[in-house]
């Protein structure tokens, strides 16, 4: 007999509860909190979450803070500070 629904992964726990589209984000996420990452020191594919923020690589053993689901974090507030920081060496120089 042929599968009447697809596998829901690990937002199975859920069942019917929430709405697809907030289950699909959860799944997103949760998959990609899980699988493996590159270390940025030595460029393995090793780098597991240890807990939330804290990330550590199998392989040479280094131990650093992330995000709490990615262990790099890109976000557009990053950006904001980083700009906020420039503009007045910016101003500065111009005077």
């Amino acid at each position: 007999m042929a599968r009447r629904t697809r596998k829901a992964g690990s937002v199975a726990r859920f069942g019917p509860r929430y709405g697809v589209r907030i289950r699909r984000r959860v799944q997103e996420v949760e998959e990609g909190m899980r699988r493996r990452h590159t270390c940025p020191r030595c460029a393995a594919i090793s780098v597991r979450r240890e807990s939330t923020g804290v990330w550590a690589c199998r392989r040479c053993g280094y131990v650093f803070a992330g995000g709490a689901y990615r262990p790099i974090v890109t976000t557009s507030f990053k950006r904001e500070i980083e700009a906020a920081k420039e503009e007045p060496e910016a101003k500065a120089e111009g005077v």
